[in-house]
């Protein structure tokens, strides 16, 4: 009933996790269509809703209403992935679309240039996804994916983004998801991850160490929208025994143009 908190709504706001943020009525159903096509889809109705941060009696609800209006499907077993209309107005905003083309135009070019993989990612929530790949023309590729989600705190385009808030919005985000050791390079101490962020900031530009993924290292720089507030990153990635972290970081000034020229193009 609207207005009325169930004990289902109680106990996950009290959980102190993404449910307490999870906003209005359109905040969650948002986010539950995220969630829902989120990669690997059909995927059930608790994993939505944890994802989303929604308590399941309220998913549950506003998941059936999104299949009815076809932005989602279900598979009949419990499963939800993207429906006919969420399908058609995806294509609807990528064909043709000038930015997209003009951004993808500068990635390549980028790609060529450095002979190996590059990236745009933006942030979504409390992750960045992967909008755009160039895949590496070498046999050596990395796992990345068209609409894979990055940890901010782990990746070169995480970095970017992060580097864009102030102290505060720091301690929300991380105080909400934590910081997960990827792999044994992961800046897993806030402190820490603060002055990674000052150096960030200073030289315009992050590093991924082999932080979110053993044997591939990253350069990255941010891309910002209309108003200049950072919404995103581009980056090259390397296989750390096919190039050398100097040869990576000799690309910065490449990966920074890339950047800057898709100013504007994302809002």
């Amino acid at each position: 009933m609207a207005g009325v908190e169930t004990s289902e709504d109680a106990q996950a706001g009290g959980r102190g996790g993404r449910s307490s943020l999870a906003g209005n009525a359109t905040d969650k159903a948002l986010n539950l269509l995220e969630a829902a096509v989120a990669p690997g889809y059909p995927h059930r109705l608790g994993e939505v809703a944890a994802a989303a941060g929604v308590p399941k009696a309220s998913a549950h609800r506003i998941l059936n209403n999104l299949v009815a209006t076809s932005f989602l499907a279900s598979d009949g077993t419990g499963g939800y992935g993207p429906g006919p209309r969420l399908r058609a107005l995806a294509a609807r905003v990528t064909q043709g679309c000038e930015e997209d083309q003009v951004m993808r135009a500068e990635l390549e070019v980028l790609g060529r240039r450095v002979g190996t993989t590059v990236h745009l990612g933006v942030r979504t929530g409390d992750a960045a996804t992967c909008l755009i790949k160039v895949a590496s023309p070498k046999p050596v590729q990395t796992s990345s994916r068209v609409g894979m989600q990055l940890a901010l705190h782990a990746t070169s385009i995480g970095k970017c983004i992060l580097s864009g808030l102030g102290d505060d919005e720091l301690a929300d985000l991380t105080g909400r998801v934590g910081l997960a050791a990827r792999t044994e390079h992961t800046i897993t101490d806030l402190g820490a991850l603060r002055t990674e962020l000052a150096r960030v900031r200073a030289q315009g530009f992050a590093v991924d160490e082999e932080e979110n993924e053993i044997g591939v290292r990253c350069v990255g720089a941010p891309v910002r929208n209309a108003k200049g507030a950072v919404i995103g990153g581009v980056s090259v990635s390397a296989i750390t025994y096919l190039e050398s972290r100097e040869t990576l970081l000799g690309w910065t000034d490449l990966v920074r143009a890339t950047a800057d020229s898709l100013h504007g193009l994302l809002g």
